[in-house]
């Protein structure tokens, strides 16, 4: 039995386009045609694009000085024995998850690719309930403690299926809509007694970024396609961007090779 014959591959990549939305106030996919088939013989395209468009893969550059660039990931790194987990029954706007709720619902092992499904990809652009304020500006996110637990955990990458592996409210979002925060402010008082402050201080900003990449442990963001299939599954997860020397980060596709 070949390898095709033993193993289905699930395409975990957001479909690409100019409709794609950026994260929030960064420069969008622009395409044109700078020469068509009548009458040069042959169609061809110039792109401009920020990193952060679609699914992509922030790279330790994006937040870290001294980190590696995109064309200094080993594909032994990149692709590696993971797990997709399914929070998507708590998953709610402005919501915390917590390392507690996802070994709760999933095998997860040291030095794995976490996939985590919130189930916010249902609200991005090219779903039929597409919701651009909720998929980049309500979905939920974990705390310190998360953080922490990944580097105990020597977490090897993660990819989240919504705008950020951070919390919307512990980015610039914040100071950027003001009222979405009063909103998250208040969710956060009435369900566990603190606010955005308390559970977002200064000193944790941003802090899936700042926190876990001089570690290593990045991770990819907007993941959608075929992740509905996988969920609380183990499979082998791969992440391909292009081999860019001097990339902070970039677009990339991301496979779940998985042995039915």
């Amino acid at each position: 039995m070949s390898f095709l014959e033993k193993v289905k591959m699930y395409d975990l990549t957001q479909p690409l386009s100019h409709l794609t939305p950026p994260w929030p106030t960064y420069e969008p996919l622009q395409i044109k045609f700078f020469k068509r088939l009548a009458p040069n013989g042959a169609n061809g395209q110039l792109i401009t694009t920020s990193n952060h468009v679609g699914t992509h893969l922030d790279g330790e550059l994006h937040f870290c000085t001294n980190g590696r660039d995109i064309a200094s990931l080993p594909l032994d790194f990149l692709v590696g024995p993971g797990v997709v987990v399914d929070i998507s029954d708590i998953a709610e706007d402005y919501g915390i998850y917590t390392p507690k709720d996802i070994m709760e619902r999933a095998d997860v092992r040291e030095g794995d690719i976490l996939i985590i499904h919130t189930g916010y990809h249902h609200y991005a652009w090219d779903q039929p309930n597409a919701d651009e304020i909720k998929y980049m500006i309500k979905h939920p996110g974990p705390t310190m403690e998360f953080a922490e637990w990944c580097i105990k955990m020597k977490i090897k990458w993660i990819g989240v299926d919504c705008g950020s592996a951070d919390h919307p409210m512990n980015t610039k979002i914040r100071e950027w809509m003001p009222n979405q925060a009063k909103e998250a402010d208040k969710y956060l008082k009435e369900k566990y007694g603190k606010g955005l402050d308390e559970f977002f201080p200064a000193s944790h900003y941003q802090l899936m970024h700042i926190k876990l990449f001089p570690y290593g442990i990045i991770h990819a963001e907007n993941l959608g396609g075929d992740i509905d299939k996988l969920l609380n599954k183990r499979t082998v997860i791969g992440c391909f961007p292009w081999r860019f020397v001097g990339g902070e980060s970039s677009i990339c596709r991301i496979v779940a090779f998985h042995e039915e």
